[in-house]
């Protein structure tokens, strides 16, 4: 017998990875079948440049007449009222309810009912929710606030109720083993680790409702989005460009002020 071992397996670097390749394939094959389903075609994206141009020209030059600032002033003033009102009231509401949803603070039956609370606020767009009390309260503000309140609730209460899991749970125990009772705890055991983040998701808030407030707006729930909606209603397009450059420069100052205020309590 040889005392010769035999060879090695060979080995390959990249071996075929078939249920991933399967899986593109089958991707790449509905795709072209909910292209078709949904008449999306190279043709009519094409013409669409053609369309884009025509109304683009129809945009320029912006339209700054006085009575066109007149409107664009009391809809941008309601537009910020919405979305402060709204960030307000959210945060106020999103507090609770997100330390009602922390497993680690609260019993379970609570936390999973705040929970599931949390989850239906966050299933349907603002402007859906918009829609939703346009109908139960008429148009205006007040509709844009409450939809707005709905959609900070449900995005605050996540991140409070995550950060709360998160946060070490030393501080909290050396607190209840002075006896304190659970409202002392929440607030010299719980808050001091969260608040800054608490402070820098309301930040983030306030600037998300400044740009959803347009949005609700073109449903009926006031502010600019109105004001937007009837421009467009009335083919005001050059008005519509100016309301358009104004949303841009609200939102960007915003976005300054808001990552502002979280470096601020960092």
């Amino acid at each position: 017998m040889s005392d010769i071992p035999a060879p090695a397996p060979t080995r390959v670097a990249f071996p075929p990875n078939w249920p991933m390749r399967i899986g593109f394939a089958v991707l790449a094959l509905y795709i072209v079948y909910a292209s078709t389903i949904l008449d999306i075609t190279w043709t009519r994206f094409i013409a669409g440049f053609g369309h884009a141009e025509r109304f683009l020209s129809r945009m320029f030059p912006p339209d700054f007449a006085p009575d066109k600032l007149a409107l664009l002033q009391s809809g941008m003033i309601e537009s910020l009222q919405i979305a402060v009102l709204a960030t307000i009231f959210g945060v106020a509401l999103s507090l609770p309810l997100g330390l009602a949803a922390a497993r680690n603070l609260c019993p379970a039956p609570l936390a999973w009912t705040s929970r599931t609370l949390i989850a239906l606020f966050r299933t349907f767009h603002p402007v859906i929710v918009a829609i939703l009390f346009v109908k139960a309260v008429g148009f205006g503000a007040l509709a844009g606030v409450l939809a707005l309140i709905i959609a900070s609730m449900g995005f605050l209460s996540k991140l409070i109720g995550e950060a709360v899991e998160e946060m070490s749970m030393k501080q909290m125990e050396a607190v209840r083993a002075t006896g304190a009772p659970f409202l002392s705890v929440v607030v010299m055991g719980v808050m001091p680790q969260v608040l800054p983040r608490f402070i820098g998701f309301s930040a983030y808030q306030l600037d998300s409702n400044l740009r959803n407030s347009a949005l609700v707006g073109l449903v009926g729930g006031g502010g600019i989005g109105a004001t937007l909606f009837t421009a467009f209603q009335r083919f005001d397009y050059d008005f519509v460009l100016t309301i358009v450059l104004t949303i841009i420069a609200i939102v960007m100052v915003g976005e300054i002020l808001s990552g502002w205020v979280r470096r601020l309590f960092q």
